[in-house]
């Protein structure tokens, strides 16, 4: 205790966090890096691979539900006439009275000199290995620090014929230069973790999402931060995940970080705690707004709202834009929406360069009036603006935990095949016909549904039940994760969660905190912060036993919080 009282935070956060990695995985981007960052590491949570088969997807993601129904597209035109009541801007189909500019040329009306800049395009990646003469020189380059290319590539030994030149494509290629591969290519892009889940499908089956979590985060720690496999017995990890996932979910992660990446021990902390300690608060209502994920919103879902209002409106390019084939368009709209976007009253207009691509030929650039900026963000308040681009969920067998932490089935009778030995049972679920006999305890998927997110603040708020816990929460509302960077939302979030409350709520003032550091990576530093003070390290569990043993029975000490893994569910207690 008298080393805490003399030592200084810098000092604290060198020592104990020189060994300490956290993983804060998400949708679109992992972050990643060594307790004792200020930041960590933000790479894009993909991965490509080179592939022969025919035919050839370009995305391993095929579950997203592009079209969009009569009824669907009803709501959606009906939620936008909503929201342009509130932003008093025309509705959908209205024409701006008294304006004599045609619609394609009208005015910049909303213009915001910041996002004048003219942004680069993307190029597309180079998906061949370096002619070996060169490597020598590549090396030499790399040394003095001017080598900065791909996030990512790593090589393959097998050789392909192209022409009367030999051609080797790399075998898999990370991060964004995976995004930036051409259609044309024999690559197919996978990404493990999409809305909130692992992105289990017929079409990705789970050895695949894990091989693909074990292949993204084995580089990451190898090229990025330097750490070898052989050294990572002298690291601890810290697991900081979205409240999305179910405590299988996360058992596998677990697996991979300790069987697969071999860390010496890890613990699990939700993101909603871990950025609250991120951001030095004791009492928060934490709103995690990821890629794909706000409580109940699929969010990615405003970049492609942005595309399908300007679309409407007749002023996007006549180019072929398809995020769902080309995952290079859907970085492109992504880049639009966080320079252009914000969330303000009136028409919100600005001049932008959109860039097409098209097969392996250079980007084209297109000067384009964008307009409505203000529309797609206010998807987060009006959900059914997003409909159509809507996930079914993973197959319900996914949520059969036979090794559920957080109910209460340990010590219940389960009828055993007399012809079956004990060794028949392991500690992983994995051989679906040994429990042919067993009862089903399905555990409860989470209930997403389709609510705003005034809605969503305000009823988890109110389910506390103490008013003055309440009036606390109300005014301690935090935004963490990229798409609370968004300008314009901290004002619109405090109206429209005051407007939410009911007037029968002793309730009058409605605050978002302000953050004190990036929202983007809130909740990395937190996990940090949180392993960095956890001294006793009581819950943390060990690679040895965890591959031995997996998981035990706790003397009183199983968590019940929730029929989802809490902050620190995952305990480990040695046997």
């Amino acid at each position: 205790m008298d080393y805490l009282k003399t030592v200084v935070p810098s000092q604290l956060l060198s020592e104990r966090g020189s060994n300490l990695v956290v993983i804060n995985p998400g949708s679109a981007n992992i972050r990643i890096g060594l307790a004792s960052q200020d930041t960590p590491l933000n790479i894009a949570h993909c991965i490509a691979r080179h592939t022969t088969q025919v035919p050839r997807r370009n995305v391993q993601d095929q579950l997203l539900n592009s079209q969009v129904s009569t009824a669907q597209y009803m709501e959606r035109e009906k939620a936008y006439d909503t929201i342009a009541s509130f932003l008093k801007i025309p509705f959908l189909d209205e024409e701006v009275a008294n304006n004599s500019y045609p619609r394609k040329m009208g005015r910049v009306d909303g213009y915001n000199p910041q996002n004048s800049r003219k942004e680069p395009a993307f190029d597309w990646t180079d998906v061949y290995e370096k002619d070996p003469s060169s490597s020598s020189s590549l090396e030499s380059s790399e040394n003095k620090g001017t080598a900065s290319e791909a996030l990512g590539q790593l090589e393959d030994e097998n050789t392909e014929e192209l022409g009367s030149s030999k051609h080797k494509y790399k075998k898999v290629i990370f991060g964004e230069e995976a995004q930036k591969i051409s259609p044309m290519a024999p690559y197919t892009l996978r990404r493990p973790i999409r809305r909130g889940h692992l992105n289990i499908s017929q079409h990705y089956p789970m050895q695949q999402v894990l091989e693909d979590v074990h292949a993204i985060w084995d580089f990451i720690l190898t090229e990025k931060l330097h750490i070898p496999l052989r050294e990572r017995n002298m690291y601890a990890a810290m697991l900081v995940v979205p409240e999305t996932f179910d405590s299988r979910e996360i058992k596998e992660l677990l697996s991979i970080v300790l069987r697969d990446l071999r860390f010496s021990s890890a613990v699990v902390h939700q993101e909603g705690l871990a950025a609250a300690f991120g951001n030095g608060l004791s009492t928060a209502c934490v709103v995690k707004m990821g890629a794909q994920v706000t409580s109940v919103i699929c969010v990615e879902d405003i970049s492609r709202c942005f595309l399908w209002t300007q679309r409407h409106h007749q002023t996007w390019p006549q180019i072929r834009t398809d995020m769902f084939a080309k995952p290079i368009d859907l970085l492109m709209l992504n880049r639009l929406k966080e320079s252009y976007c914000e969330i303000k009253e009136g028409e919100l207009d600005a001049v932008g360069i959109v860039h097409s691509y098209e097969d392996d030929l250079p980007a084209g650039s297109h000067k384009t009036r964008l307009t409505a900026l203000n529309v797609p963000p206010m998807g987060l308040f009006f959900p059914m603006l997003l409909v159509p681009d809507a996930y079914p969920p993973p197959p319900s067998v996914w949520f059969r935990d036979y090794e559920d932490m957080l109910e209460d089935t340990w010590h219940m009778e389960f009828p055993r095949r007399p012809e079956m030995p004990d060794g028949m049972y392991p500690s992983m679920n994995v051989g679906y016909p040994m429990w042919d006999n067993y009862p089903v305890f399905a555990a409860k998927p989470k209930k997403e549904e389709k609510v705003g997110l005034a809605e969503a603040i305000t009823s988890s708020i109110l389910s506390t039940g103490r008013i003055d816990l309440q009036r606390k929460l109300f005014c301690s509302i935090q935004l963490v994760g990229g798409v609370a960077l968004t300008r314009g939302l901290v004002p619109a979030v405090e109206e429209r969660v005051l407007h939410t409350i009911p007037s029968n709520e002793a309730i009058d003032t409605v605050e978002v905190l302000q953050p004190r550091a990036n929202p983007t990576f809130v909740s990395w530093k937190g996990g940090a912060i949180l392993g960095i003070l956890d001294f006793g390290r009581d819950a943390w569990i060990h690679r040895d036993d965890w591959i031995r043993n997996g998981i035990h029975i706790g003397s009183g000490r199983k968590y019940k919080d929730s029929y989802f893994l809490q902050a620190q569910a995952m305990c480990y207690i040695n046997s």
